[in-house]
């Protein structure tokens, strides 16, 4: 199935791929703003979560624990963005910011070691007859076990906002912190606990980027990542279905213009390379443009700095 020299099912697939960093970083992002909390620090997150599971897929031999480790690194550095933010009550812009400066360069001095290193690989979850399937087998059933974890994470962060009281709890927070505290709800720990789930899956995501997307270190390989997953937050209204059609969106246009450079394709590389960031700002420009804050859902009390007074 090949359309101008491009095979179809192959940049579907590889759509897949590339989303998945994305739309992990995006689903932890959407948790926290969803809290009341705007975490700019998402791209420190995931690249420190990227140098370190791969230091520690190395140094194990598994994937797994680079995963884990990665999980690990991206939630420390959220509690340290919420302890500067929710304890010492610092501007959530500027911490964020600071955080993904901090990040980067912390990252560069952890990876000096790790240039020019393979990691172990991560092997695809075999599906046994349904990845023979034609067109749909090597679409769904030929991926490895974080794409299928980061469809179960948006179905599940999905139910968790609307159905459950915690996660009601979760959005009232960030609707009014002062009423959720006035009910007695423990407004900073709903946020620490929001933050950190959402750094825990920034770091799994930059993992993924160093463990699978481009198997190796590279550094500053998010390359604005964390970035489109900020915007994609905003382009789904903070609605975890639209979340997975953003990230979706950005790994497909991702795909094409690399299939499109290796097809030899007429139009200048810097043009192609651009692409997906250039889509994602007119998507969001498109959507936002003729809407207030409050048609595109926003929860009401993000970025605002709660102190509950006593």
């Amino acid at each position: 199935m090949t359309i101008g020299g491009i095979d179809i099912v192959l940049l579907i697939a590889s759509m897949m791929v590339a989303a998945t960093p994305i739309l992990l970083a995006a689903t932890g992002e959407m948790v926290a703003e969803k809290s009341g909390v705007l975490n700019l620090g998402v791209e420190g997150m995931m690249i420190i979560g990227a140098i370190t599971g791969f230091a520690a897929a190395v140094a194990s031999g598994s994937p797994f624990v680079g995963f884990m480790a990665a999980a690990v690194g991206g939630a420390v550095m959220a509690l340290l963005f919420a302890l500067l933010t929710q304890y010492l009550l610092s501007n959530q812009v500027a911490t964020g910011l600071a955080l993904t400066l901090f990040g980067l360069g912390l990252s560069a001095l952890m990876g000096q070691g790790y240039q020019g290193i393979k990691p172990p690989p991560t092997a695809k979850i075999d599906m046994g007859p349904l990845s023979d399937i034609p067109v749909l087998g090597p679409i769904l059933f030929n991926h490895d076990w974080v794409v299928y974890l980061s469809l179960l994470l948006v179905g599940g962060t999905w139910a968790f906002l609307k159905y459950s009281r915690a996660g009601l709890i979760l959005r009232a927070v960030g609707e009014s912190h002062d009423a959720a505290h006035a009910l007695g709800y423990r407004v900073i720990r709903v946020r620490i606990l929001a933050l950190m789930f959402g750094g825990a899956l920034a770091g799994l995501g930059g993992a993924y980027l160093s463990l699978v997307r481009v198997p190796q270190w590279t550094e500053g390989m998010t390359a604005g990542a964390g970035w489109i997953a900020l915007a994609i937050v905003v382009f789904a209204s903070w609605k975890a279905e639209r979340v997975l059609l953003g990230a979706y969106l950005f790994g497909g246009v991702t795909v094409l213009q690399l299939r499109l450079q290796a097809a030899g394709i007429a139009i200048p590389v810097q043009v192609l390379s651009m692409a997906p960031y250039l889509i994602t700002i007119i998507v969001l420009v498109i959507m936002s443009a003729p809407r207030g804050r409050a048609t595109l859902a926003a929860p009401a009390a993000l970025g605002r700095v709660f102190h509950a007074s006593h």
